[in-house]
Parts: C-alpha cells; sequence; structure tokens
C-alpha cells in the first residue's frame, strides 16, 4: 500500500503523516503528497509549457538536442534513453534542465540548452525549478527525521545540487510495440528524492514486494514521491529504491520529475562506513550507462 500524506501535516511533523513517510520511504519506496506548497493551477500551467515544446515541429527540438553535447540537458527524442539493458530504447521524447556551474568541468553542471520557443518555456521552468528544489529539500528532512536521522542532515549538501528537471512526453503506445517495448522500461531512480508531477493519466506501475506490479495515479497537483539508489545506499538501505516503469497506453501521457540529488562533492557512501562514494561519480556513471549519446561517446 502507497501512503497518501498531507505534506503541510509532514512538514509541521504531525505523527501520523511522519509514521506514515517511514512506512513508505522504508517499506514500499513510494508515496504521494497532497496538500503541498505547489498547486494544482501551477502544476497545470508547468505543464502546457512542456505540451507546447513537444508540439513543436522536429527542427525546432533538434537545436536544442542533447545528442549534440557530451551532458544531458536539452531535448532527447525518442528511444534517446535506455534505462534497461534488457528491453528496447524507451518510447518518449524527454527534455532537460539542471543547475548551472560555469566554473565547473563536470557534466553533471552543464549549461541548458534553450528552444526559441514557445514563448514564456524557460521563465517557466526556471521558476518551478527553484520552488520545487526548495519543496524538495524541506521533504529531505521530514524523510531523515522520520528514519531517525537529524531533520538537518541533508541542509548543508544541496547549495549546488546536481538536480535534473524533466518533462517526459509519452506518444499513445503504437501498433508495433512488443514485450521489450515501453514508455520507460523497469528500473530504479539513480539519485535520491524524485518528486514527480503528472497530467492525471494512468500508466505509471510500481513492483511490490508480492511481484506485481501496482498502478499509481493522482490528479494534477499531486505528487508522487519516490526515492533512488543514492539514497538507499547512503542510509545503509533503511531507505529503498523501488522498480517502476511505465507500459504506455492508448493516449498521450505528460508528466515532469524533478531528480533531486546533492552537491558533486557530497560523500554518499554509507553513513558511518568511513567509505568515500562521491555524489558526482554515482550520478554520472548512472547516465553514461542510459543516455544512448553518452553511451556512444
Amino acid at each position: 500500500m502507497i501512503p497518501s500524506i498531507d505534506a503541510a501535516a509532514l512538514l509541521d511533523g504531525a505523527p501520523e503523516a511522519v509514521a506514515a513517510v517511514h512506512d513508505g520511504a522504508t517499506r514500499t519506496g513510494f508515496l504521494t503528497l497532497h496538500n503541498t506548497p505547489i498547486g494544482a493551477a501551477r502544476v497545470a500551467s508547468l505543464l502546457q509549457a512542456y505540451r507546447g515544446f513537444f508540439a513543436l515541429p522536429a527542427a525546432d527540438k533538434e537545436m536544442v538536442d542533447m545528442s549534440r553535447t557530451g551532458a544531458s540537458r536539452g531535448w532527447g527524442g525518442m528511444q534517446s534513453e535506455q534505462v534497461d539493458p534488457e528491453a528496447n530504447p524507451d518510447l518518449k521524447e524527454v527534455f532537460d534542465i539542471g543547475h548551472e556551474v560555469p566554473d565547473s568541468d563536470l557534466r553533471v553542471y552543464a549549461r541548458n540548452l534553450w528552444p526559441a520557443r514557445p514563448e514564456g518555456f524557460r521563465a517557466a521552468l526556471e521558476a518551478y525549478y527553484r520552488d520545487a528544489c526548495g519543496f524538495a529539500l524541506e521533504l529531505l528532512g521530514a524523510v531523515a527525521g522520520a528514519i531517525g536521522e537529524d531533520r538537518d542532515f541533508f541542509a548543508d549538501k544541496f547549495a549546488r545540487p546536481m538536480a535534473l528537471l524533466r518533462g517526459n512526453y509519452y506518444p499513445a503506445r503504437p501498433d508495433w510495440a512488443g514485450d521489450r517495448d515501453f514508455g520507460i522500461a523497469a528500473h530504479t531512480d539513480y539519485g535520491c528524492l524524485t518528486l514527480l508531477a503528472t497530467d492525471g493519466q494512468p500508466g505509471l506501475e510500481v513492483l511490490g514486494r508480492d511481484g506485481a506490479w501496482q498502478p499509481v495515479q493522482v490528479p494534477v497537483g499531486e505528487f508522487v514521491i519516490n526515492f533512488g539508489e543514492m539514497l538507499e545506499m547512503w542510509t545503509n538501505g533503511r531507505i529503498r529504491a523501488t522498480p517502476h516503469r511505465v507500459i504506455g497506453g492508448t493516449g498521450e501521457r505528460l508528466s515532469v520529475p524533478l531528480f533531486f540529488n546533492p552537491d558533486a562533492e557530497t560523500n554518499v557512501a554509507p553513513i558511518g562506513s568511513g567509505r568515500v562514494i562521491r555524489a558526482a561519480d554515482h550520478l554520472q556513471k548512472r547516465f553514461d550507462e542510459t543516455y544512448l549519446h553518452l553511451k556512444e561517446a
């Protein structure tokens, strides 16, 4: 069972909400949030901005094609990613932006690529990125408290976050698609916390402990939260990174995940282990295994 949690109550430390987060983080690896600081109208406006971009002619989108770069910024066309090496490349388009650090040579801080249109696209994404990162950091504090760590454990580790905001456009599943074709194949997220907004359409499925795939669907303005490999490692496995997928259906689907990850130099080795695992190394390795243009490079 994936808990549904009142975000305002959680951030206020309400015991019932904290207990639900503990259950979601340690058992299912997923939870959903309502009553958040980011309302339904704000999410609907953001989704409309992405729709305008994905509806552009291919020639316009190719001007910001990430395959021309050595990084994960800009547009990725159909089948430009392969999250599961046992499946075919994913049947979706994406558009990625992230935190820029001009004096860094790390690809996780590469410059963003912005299309000339639609009007207001950049402003909408940058404003949402800023606010979603702030909310995600508050959530991480609440999650830390729920598993018995100091709520401020993460506070100083996200000054230059390797956070990636993505728009996912899933077209209707083509008639020719087979058993190895997915909107996005089964995978676990790579980083810490994923804050997912959707257009309310079905499609997301989560692998339960019983081995069955469970659908997860929320209306516009509510959020799906899940946790990634980095946080599972960092917390000695107390928080779970759970496989999930999108097969694709008869209609289009749009989702907007914020993959919230710490500063590049953060040590994400298991707490108390004495080891050092640099966050940037873990994240870039996983990117290089997923984006086809980075695999080829």
